[in-house]
């Protein structure tokens, strides 16, 4: 069966040859101690003795591992090369990871939660982060690189079959990080070009919060995470700390607005000052969306 990427397969060819090697190596390592173990035992040779050096031994486990480590560089230079280069007219996707969630937005200002792509296409995927360094791993695809704040990094993979497939931080983020999952969603290509050409209109605030992540970190139910619940949070009396004076506010619209896009601005007393600044990643829409959203909780 195909791998699930374009390189995948070669992938695994190369850990299956430096596997095997590995093993092979091994089993020879150790059947030449218990050898020697057995022929030069002391119930043999009471008498230690000088054993003479050999220059084609000396010269065989020289030449023979330089050999082998050429040819794992060779095969994982090659493997890394082709994964470094995009293929042109792939289609791009920008990435963006934050504590604790992915975010997806197409060409065409579409933004998911789970990353659709079309099966045979090669996909590029520019990758970012809000916060924090992150990881961006598919373990199907053999694909894992990193997301850095204040810096683009980019990948590009293309799904050889449809399916399902996870993906996974592969780098510590803070303590959701086992949370932080999502999907790649395979599709054929013209069933993608459909789902691509409605286009996402604007999100629903509910959707805006998914995509952003804000539900990583704050519930609807009364339940605390790592930041404060949204029920029954506007128009009540909450606790802050403002320039290190802790006061109570009234969580109205114009607080609501404040801790999205300054979070740092008033801290609720209790909660840690983790979240980062969303200015410039939201429009004045999308705060109306979802402060609308939050008033009804």
């Amino acid at each position: 069966m195909a791998g699930a990427s374009s390189y995948s397969g070669m992938v695994d060819k190369t850990f299956w040859m430096i596997l095997g090697s590995s093993v092979i190596m091994l089993l020879g390592i150790t059947a030449t101690m218990i050898l020697f173990m057995v022929k030069y035992r002391r119930s043999r040779h009471p008498v230690a003795s000088d054993i003479e050096g050999s220059a084609t031994l000396e010269t065989l486990w020289t030449v023979l591992p330089t050999v082998l480590v050429m040819v794992m560089f060779y095969y994982g230079w090659a493997g890394f090369k082709v994964m470094r280069e995009t293929p042109k007219g792939a289609m791009p996707v920008t990435v963006q990871a934050r504590m604790w969630s992915w975010s997806f937005k197409y060409e065409n200002g579409k933004q998911t939660t789970e990353l659709y792509v079309p099966v045979g296409r090669p996909v590029a995927v520019n990758l970012e982060s809000a916060d924090v360094i992150h990881s961006f791993f598919v373990p199907a695809f053999r694909m894992k690189e990193d997301c850095m704040p204040g810096r683009h990094n980019h990948a590009w993979f293309q799904a050889e079959r449809e399916g399902v497939y996870d993906i996974m931080c592969a780098e510590y983020c803070g303590d959701k990080h086992s949370a932080m999952l999502s999907k790649v969603i395979a599709v054929p290509a013209d069933t993608f070009d459909v789902w691509l050409e409605r286009g996402g209109g604007r999100p629903t605030g509910l959707k805006l919060m998914q995509i952003k992540g804000c539900v990583a970190c704050h519930t609807s139910d009364g339940s605390k995470l790592v930041g404060p619940t949204y029920k029954g949070l506007f128009g009540s009396k909450v606790r802050v700390t403002t320039n290190g004076v802790e006061r109570e506010v009234l969580a109205d619209e114009d607080y609501l607005r404040r801790s999205i896009l300054q979070p740092k601005a008033d801290i609720v007393v209790g909660f840690q000052p983790q979240m980062p600044d969303m200015a410039g990643q939201l429009d004045d829409e999308d705060i109306k969306l979802i402060i609308d959203y939050i008033k009804r909780q």
